[in-house]
């Protein structure tokens, strides 16, 4: 089922300009603590960012960083890039120094849009890195934006409130998502304008069911894809609205902004699932503005998925999206959830499970994912041998396992470069982490391998406990002892007061490699 698209397609006139030409310029488009936006307003602020960046020398194909909090400007900023055929760089504002100086030598931006509040930081990342040099012109000077001070909202508001967009191509680079950086540093996936189109038609509004009163709010912030798409792309796409806000997103947090603002649909990750379930406030919230809720960014285990349901009584679906396919391309339906598992596959796309020789498994049998669709990216920047091996062809090879159950849903089972072999066979962490996450005490748990001082490697296991203990540890290796295969029992048990994590919110595993104790 392929969703026909244009040859000539322009993000910024696809999820907003469009909105206006129905007739919807004036309908609510973003919710704030403060104030609202609609859509002829987003549509002025994208326009005037456009005239900012053209009138800094940015063209057509460059690349330009988006740092900033969540908010009307990161929105405006974001259209007003992709308008004047720019490429979206988006980067955690809220990153160290040495980070920051990572993605400007990766990306090679020679412009930034960042808070006022980071600045100093952005200078201090930017001062080792060359600017880009033009052809017989020499370098070009490195520009840092500092939004939200009141010198750039004057320079801002003396532009023109239209700017005609660039004719862009659907398979043009539009916006750069990275991967998790999970074991190792985070890599580009080039994505393209069709990508975004596409999954927003195939699961934003024939999964989801978004309509034009639905009003959407996001635990991960907007520099995440799986954001970007269900907390602006999916809403506008149907002239639906979005709440945002800058804050750090906390259990209080949500639970204030969803009695504040009422929101239909709530995009969550299961790391948020589990610290509302645990606040002392939780059967206290009234959620039922609610409609259904999403999670995606890490597996969701059956047990906080069940807890979920007990305490909300409101459908969470679960999915699977990948940075190499853009969003969700696997998913529960609204009013069709099956814990524990993906779900079905999104229209549109396609699903194998294959082994290492490329051969498909069977039912029941887990193997590597294979998906084809409209949202395949175009390669990992500057990293051939890995495009080569998860490209190929229609098929993009994400490095998940999954397994198909009887009734066509599909079942999460780790990813390919976390599995482990003890005592000769294979362990999948999630498995473990599944296990111990049904332990009163455990709050959040990561398994990684351990290796002993004759070379074999066991798994060691992080966790993360309501009230550590010094008989905790051997407690919750029975634990796993009475209802795992011996095997999978975790040889030692490592209490940490939070597990570190990724730019993008997900466990650091190697850094947690890191702290595994030598043999």
């Amino acid at each position: 089922m392929l969703y026909e698209l244009p040859v000539q397609l322009n993000l910024a006139s696809h999820f907003l300009d469009a909105r206006l030409a129905e007739g919807r310029g004036q309908r609510v488009a973003i919710r704030t603590d403060r104030e609202s936006f609609t859509f002829a307003d987003v549509a002025s602020l994208s326009a005037r960012f456009a005239h900012l960046l053209a009138a800094a020398d940015v063209r057509p194909e460059e690349r330009v960083i988006l740092a900033l909090g969540d908010g009307p400007m990161y929105v405006g900023a974001l259209f007003g890039i992709l308008r004047i055929g720019a490429v979206v760089v988006m980067v955690n504002p809220d990153l160290p120094v040495d980070a920051l100086r990572y993605f400007f030598e990766y990306s090679r931006a020679r412009v930034a849009l960042v808070e006022a509040t980071r600045l100093d930081a952005f200078r201090q990342a930017t001062n080792d890195v060359s600017a880009p040099v033009t052809p017989g012109q020499g370098p070009r000077e490195k520009t840092l934006f500092s939004v939200g001070d009141h010198g750039f909202h004057s320079a801002l508001e003396g532009y023109p409130t239209d700017y005609v967009p660039f004719p862009s191509h659907r398979d043009d680079p539009a916006i750069w998502l990275f991967s998790g950086g999970t074991t190792g540093r985070p890599k580009a996936v080039v994505q393209t304008p069709r990508s975004f189109a596409n999954a927003a038609e195939m699961y934003g509004r024939r999964v989801l069911d978004l309509k034009p009163d639905d009003v959407t709010i996001a635990v991960p912030k907007l520099f995440f894809g799986y954001a970007t798409g269900a907390n602006v792309f999916f809403p506008f796409l149907v002239g639906a609205s979005t709440v945002l806000f800058p804050e750090q997103s906390t259990a209080a947090t949500l639970f204030e902004k969803i009695a504040r603002h009422r929101p239909t649909v709530l995009v969550t990750v299961p790391s948020m699932v589990q610290h509302m379930l645990s606040h002392p406030d939780a059967a206290r919230q009234d959620f039922s503005s609610l409609r259904v809720a999403t999670s995606a960014g890490e597996a969701l285990p059956i047990e906080l998925h069940e807890r979920w349901n007990r305490m909300f009584h409101v459908d969470l679906v679960d999915g699977l999206g990948t940075a190499e396919m853009w969003h969700i391309f696997i998913s529960n339906r609204p009013g069709r959830v099956v814990p524990g598992t993906l779900g079905w596959v999104v229209p549109g796309y396609e699903v194998k499970l294959c082994d290492d020789a490329g051969r498909e498994v069977g039912e029941g049998e887990v193997g590597a994912l294979w998906v084809k669709g409209q949202s395949r990216g175009i390669c990992y920047w500057e990293r051939m041998d890995e495009t080569m091996r998860t490209f190929r062809g229609e098929w993009t090879v994400t490095g998940d396992l999954l397994r198909r159950n009887a009734d066509g849903t599909y079942a999460y089972c780790g990813r390919s470069d976390e599995m482990m072999k003890v005592s000769g066979r294979w362990l999948a962490p999630a498995e473990v982490e599944n296990c111990l996450l049904q332990h009163v005490a455990v709050r959040e748990v990561a398994v990684v391998p351990l290796k002993n001082a004759d070379g074999l490697v066991k798994p060691i296991a992080f966790v993360v406990a309501e009230r550590p203990s010094p008989t905790l540890g051997s407690e919750l290796q029975e634990f796993v002892r009475t209802r795992l295969e011996p095997f999978k029992c975790p040889r030692e048990v490592v209490f940490l007061e939070t597990l570190p994590r990724t730019h993008l919110n997900k466990v650091d595993r190697t850094a947690l490699a890191r702290l595994v104790p030598g043999p």
